[in-house]
C-alpha cells in the first residue's frame, strides 16, 4: 500500500533527476525550553538555487510528509520541512493531529513566533546557501493556515503558496505589512472551507493591497494533493487537480524567485 502511494506521489510530482544526491539533514531550533525538529532536504551534489519551507499537513514531521519534501525537493527546491509541534508531538492519528494543530492555531504569536524563527533558522544554517530573495513558504491543509500566517505576520519572504488550506484568521493583514507575493490553490467544493471563509479571505488581500491570487480547483475538496486522503466528498486526492497545482506552483515561483 506504501509503495503505491509514493509511486502515485512520484508520477504526480515529478521525480528527481537521475543524478540527484538528496540527503536529509535535521534542523532544530528552540524557543524556550521546547525543541522543534525539522529536517532539510537538498541536493548535496548541485544545491538548489531557490529554498523553500514547506508546513505539512497536521500530522506533521512524518514518513509520508518527509516523502512529500524529497519529491518537491527533486523539482529543484531545497526544502526545509518544519516542526510546528515541537520534538515530543508526533500525531499519531486524527484525532491527536487535531488536537496538535488546533492549539497551534489557537495561539497566534506563539504560531508566529514558531514559524518566524523556522525562517531564521533556515537562513542562518550552513549545510546549503539559502538566498533570502529566493526563499518560499509553502503549506499544505494545516501548514497552509501557517504559511498565510508567515505572509500575515509581515515577515520578509517573497513568496507563499498553499495547498488547500484554511482560509480564516483571527489576526488579518493589513496594508504596508504584508510583503509576500501569494498563490493560494483551493478545492472549489472543500467542506472545510466555506464560502464566507473564501469571501473573508479576497476582501483581507484587496484591503491589505497584497498581490496575490486564489486559484479554485472544480471537482476538488479538501486534501487534493494527498495520495492517501480517500474521503469522498470531504478530504479526497485528486490526480489531475494535484498535477495542475503543482505546475501552477512552479510557474509561481519561477517567477517571484527565479528560474531554477
Amino acid at each position: 500500500m506504501r509503495l503505491t502511494t509514493l509511486l502515485f506521489a512520484a508520477i504526480t510530482l515529478g521525480s528527481a533527476t537521475a543524478h540527484a544526491a538528496l540527503v536529509d539533514k535535521p534542523l532544530s531550533f528552540s524557543i524556550g525550553d521546547t525543541e522543534f525538529a525539522g529536517v532539510l532536504v537538498f541536493d548535496d551534489a548541485n544545491p538548489a538555487k531557490r529554498s523553500l519551507l514547506m508546513v505539512p499537513n497536521w500530522m506533521g514531521i512524518d514518513a509520508g510528509n518527509l516523502e512529500q519534501a524529497r519529491l518537491i525537493a527533486g523539482r529543484g527546491y531545497t526544502v526545509y520541512v518544519v516542526d510546528m509541534y515541537g520534538k515530543a508531538v508526533r500525531p499519531k492519528n486524527a484525532d491527536e493531529a487535531g488536537a496538535a494543530a488546533g492549539a497551534v492555531k489557537a495561539d497566534l504569536p506563539a504560531m508566529h513566533t514558531r514559524i518566524q524563527t523556522a525562517m531564521k533558522t533556515l537562513n542562518e544554517q550552513d549545510a546549503v546557501t539559502v538566498d533570502p530573495q529566493r526563499l518560499g513558504a509553502i503549506g499544505f491543509c494545516f501548514g497552509g493556515t501557517v504559511a498565510l500566517e508567515l505572509a500575515r505576520s509581515g515577515a520578509a519572504i517573497p513568496a507563499v503558496v498553499t495547498f488547500h488550506a484554511g482560509l480564516a484568521t483571527t489576526g488579518p493583514a493589513t496594508a504596508g505589512t504584508f510583503k509576500a507575493k501569494v498563490l493560494a490553490l483551493h478545492g472549489a467544493d472543500d467542506p472545510y472551507v466555506p464560502a464566507k471563509d473564501v469571501e473573508a479571505f479576497q476582501t483581507e488581500m484587496r484591503a491589505a493591497k497584497a498581490d496575490w491570487q486564489l486559484v479554485s480547483f472544480g471537482n476538488a475538496v479538501h486534501s487534493f494533493t494527498d495520495v492517501s486522503a480517500n474521503m469522498a466528498g470531504q478530504a479526497q486526492y485528486n490526480a489531475d487537480v494535484a498535477r495542475r497545482a503543482y505546475a501552477m506552483m512552479d510557474d509561481f515561483f519561477a517567477e517571484t524567485l527565479g528560474a531554477p
